[in-house]
Parts: structure tokens; C-alpha cells; sequence
């Protein structure tokens, strides 16, 4: 059986008694209170092997009271609950040194749980508490999805592990790295980004890992990547799922060295940065396709966060949007109100663009209508501009190819709202453009290859290589 004294501490009886006879039944000795003074008293003569404590008691926060019970007794395990079950919650407990955060309400056999592995392998952490900017929210959630990602986090901030960060458009991915970077030990260093689809195949490793003057026509001087450029800091590779084989398998020996080449440069490079990687697409399925490295998958996957779209948690629609307004307010806008009617409409939304959708709809209900509080007849009719029937998806009948990509990019353009899309369409619009383009090409010339590249006016193995990367299906008989 299991032996020790548990020190509980928390102003809501009811809460007392559940977890007393929890941990009693486990065959802990439980002391429990409902003051921060009685904790103190009791930790500081020495009392109790674990300590369970709740946040906000009616003396004093735990979070000023965690300190001094550090300080007198560097190696006591403790543990915070609380019903404030934000991201800075569960942080500002990591950097005090708690062994574990539990969001009310909280699994009891979860808490037995917790208290056994404390009690089994010590562990004691001691962090130096940082100020919190009261304004500074980097991520925004009650649910219980984003609390497990509050969790995960919080044990992530003092490692230097690798992280996979997968997730549709517009949940948050880039917010979530930089939480990782700003609240780590890494904070101090830069955090630098690179979108893996925004920028031209043939100049990611250029971008990555930078280039030696006359590497290439047009390398006028040296210039630094993106490695160097996040040298001591974190590197975020957004979209990885779109980097091309070859700057994979240079990837791959960094991170599996710590050096690289600069392109045109001799000299290897030690490095020494975080990497976090973020996808939108099924890294699985890239690789059943020859497109993904299999081994750099799982280098880049060794620790996996899935962020849940908003459709998934939309009982945080309503801390979103008010988030949403207090920024939008501190940037010089009116103060809105918005009826609780309204807040139920927008729960029944689908949010194909998630909570950058969300976020460009809190804007234009500011900047579009001066009436103090957002009605619910107000977002129904945005709500209903936002989401009209789908675009074909490819022109109809005698349509010009022009009419249709107008027609295509004015349906795109309308998923940010006043917002602009994030950069690199360029090649996002060639890249859906090229598969179809090829695809009716060879369909044409019977699935001849080399009729093909004639009428595309590309060189055949150009065409081989765009059909392995796009995946477009052969014709029996023919490769």
C-alpha cells in the first residue's frame, strides 16, 4: 500500500472531502485546509511529503505562497489545481516548480495518480518566477482540448525536445511555437520563422541555410539563413509537408549531426537551435507517396502536439472573441459588447478557417458596425456572407480560364476578411494550377510522356519529376 501525508489546501469544502477520501482510500494520510496561512504553517514545520494546493485561496494567492515553501523545502512535491484554467495558469505553475497542473474539474483517479508518481520518483524542479504582462494572453482557451495542450506545454518550456505541431490552417500553430520559445529557457535567443510553402522550391536551402557570394546566379554577397539567423534561439518550420526532397535530406543531417553547409560553402557549421515544425497535412500519407523522408519524420516527430480546430472547442468562442475585442481595442478601436445570443450563433458556425476566421470576423464587426453591442441578427448576416457555396472547382462550360481564377481568388481572398492571406499565393496558385494542367495534358496525349512535355514545353524529365511530386496518376501502360 502505498504510505505518505498529503497536505491538501483549498477553500471549497466540498472539494476537501472528495479529494480527502480519495487519497484516503489509496492509503495516504490526508491533512486538509482552507487557508494558505494553515499550508504554510504545516509545510514549514517540516509536516507532509506532497502538497495538493488550489490557486486562489481567501489569505493569499498560491502562487506568492509556492516560493516560500521552495525555499524551505527545495524538495517537496506540489501540486496545483485550479478553476482559472488559462495558459498562463498552468505556465506561471511550471516556472514556480510544480510537479503537476490539474484544470478544474479534475479525474480523481488522475490526481491519485499524479500523487503516486510524485511521491515515487522526486523530482525536484526549481525555476525562477517571471512577471507576468496582466495584458499578454498568447493562447486563449478554457476547454478541456486546449487544457491538455496547456499541459504539455508546460513540461515542454525547459526542454530543448523537438516539436511537431499539426493542425488545419488557422488554428494557431505559429502561436503555439512561440509560446514554446518566449516562455523557455530559449527566450533570450531570437525566434526566427520560415513558411516552407510560401517560399520557391528552388531557394529553400538558400532561405535554410543560407548562401556563399557567387553560389548561384543573382548571389551578389554572402547572406545568412535561417540556422544562423536562429542561432541560440528557435527555428519554426511552418508547413513542413511542403519542403522538397532534397532540402529534406539536408535537414535530416543536421539535425542529425548539428552542423550544416552554407549552398557553395566548404566549411561545416556547428549549430545549436530549437526546432519546431508545423503541418496542416497527414505527414503519414506524404510518405506513403515517395514525398516525405520517413527518417526526418520521425527526427522532427519527437514530441506530437495536435492543436483541434475550432469546431472542436467552441465553448471557447466566447473568451475568443472577447480576447479578440480587447485587442482590437487596445489598437485604437471602439469597445464592443456582443449579446450572448450572438456568442450561441457563432457556436453553431462551422469555422472552415478556424480561429483566424474568427479573429478576421471580430474585426470587421468592429470596424463595419458602430452600434455598442454586436447583435445576433449582426453576425447572422456576416456569418451567412462568409459562408456562401463552394466555387467549382474547375471552370464551367465556355468560362475563360482568367474568369475562373478570378472567381477562385476573390472566393480565397474572402476567407480573411480585411486581413491579407499569408504570403507566397504566387506559387500556392501555380501549384493547384499545374496538377490539373498536367493531368488533362496527359489525358490528351494518351498518357504519352513524351508528347506531353512537347505541348507543355517542358523537358521531359521536368515533367517526370512534377508528376512523382504532384502525385497525379499514370495511365496504364505508361511511365
Amino acid at each position: 500500500m502505498p504510505s505518505g501525508t498529503i497536505l491538501v489546501a483549498d477553500d471549497d469544502a466540498a472539494i476537501r472531502t472528495v479529494v480527502n477520501q480519495a487519497l484516503s482510500r489509496a492509503g495516504y494520510t490526508v491533512r486538509a485546509t482552507g487557508t494558505a496561512s494553515t499550508l504554510w504553517r504545516w509545510a514549514s514545520q517540516g509536516e507532509g511529503d506532497i502538497i495538493i494546493t488550489d490557486v486562489v485561496m481567501p489569505d493569499e494567492n498560491a502562487f506568492d505562497l509556492i516560493p516560500r515553501i521552495r525555499r524551505a523545502r527545495p524538495g517537496l512535491p506540489i501540486i496545483v489545481m485550479s478553476a482559472q484554467n488559462t495558459f498562463m495558469t498552468a505556465i506561471r505553475a511550471s516556472e514556480l516548480g510544480a510537479y503537476e497542473y490539474l484544470p478544474k474539474p479534475f479525474d480523481l483517479n488522475e490526481l491519485v495518480s499524479s500523487v503516486g508518481r510524485a511521491l515515487s520518483v522526486p523530482r525536484p524542479r526549481s525555476t525562477a518566477a517571471r512577471e507576468e504582462d496582466g495584458e499578454a494572453m498568447p493562447l486563449v482557451g478554457r476547454s478541456a482540448a486546449m487544457q491538455e495542450i496547456y499541459r504539455v506545454l508546460a513540461r515542454l518550456m525547459q526542454t530543448d525536445l523537438t516539436v511537431m505541431i499539426a493542425g488545419e490552417s488557422g488554428t494557431g500553430k505559429e502561436l503555439v511555437a512561440r509560446a514554446l520559445h518566449d516562455y523557455g529557457k530559449r527566450a533570450r535567443g531570437p525566434f526566427v520563422a520560415i513558411n516552407m510553402a510560401a517560399i520557391p522550391r528552388d531557394l529553400i536551402e538558400s532561405e535554410l541555410f543560407g548562401h556563399e557570394k557567387g553560389a548561384f546566379t543573382g548571389a551578389q554577397t554572402r547572406n545568412a539563413g535561417r540556422f544562423e539567423q536562429a542561432e541560440g534561439g528557435t527555428l519554426f518550420l511552418d508547413e513542413i509537408g511542403d519542403m522538397p526532397m532534397d532540402a529534406q535530406t539536408r535537414l535530416l543531417r543536421v539535425l542529425q549531426q548539428g552542423e550544416y553547409t552554407t549552398v557553395g560553402g566548404r566549411v561545416p557549421i556547428r549549430t545549436d537551435v530549437r526546432i519546431v515544425a508545423a503541418t496542416n497535412k497527414d505527414l503519414r500519407q506524404l510518405i506513403q507517396q515517395g514525398l516525405f523522408r520517413e527518417d526526418l519524420y520521425y527526427r522532427l516527430n519527437v514530441v506530437p502536439l495536435r492543436l483541434p480546430p475550432l469546431r472542436e472547442r467552441t465553448e471557447d468562442i466566447p473568451d475568443l472573441v472577447r480576447h479578440f475585442f480587447a485587442v482590437v481595442e487596445r489598437e485604437g478601436m471602439a469597445r464592443k459588447h456582443i449579446e450572448q445570443a450572438a456568442l450561441e450563433r457563432m457556436k453553431a458556425y462551422s469555422w472552415p478557417g478556424n480561429v483566424r476566421e474568427l479573429e478576421n470576423l471580430v474585426r470587421r464587426l468592429t470596424a463595419l458596425y458602430p452600434q455598442d453591442t454586436i447583435t445576433v441578427g449582426i453576425v447572422e448576416q456576416e456569418l451567412s456572407n462568409a459562408d456562401p457555396a463552394q466555387p467549382p472547382t474547375e471552370p464551367q462550360g465556355d468560362e475563360p480560364l482568367s474568369a475562373f481564377v478570378e472567381r477562385h481568388m476573390n472566393a480565397y481572398f474572402m476567407q480573411f476578411g480585411s486581413a491579407l492571406p499569408p504570403p507566397g499565393l504566387y506559387h500556392r496558385v501555380l501549384h493547384e494550377l499545374e496538377a490539373p494542367l498536367i493531368s488533362a495534358t496527359l489525358a490528351a496525349t494518351n498518357g504519352n510522356q513524351i508528347r506531353a512535355a512537347e505541348l507543355l514545353g517542358l523537358n521531359r524529365n521536368t515533367l517526370r519529376k512534377k508528376i512523382r511530386e504532384l502525385d497525379i496518376p499514370l495511365l496504364r501502360g505508361h511511365r
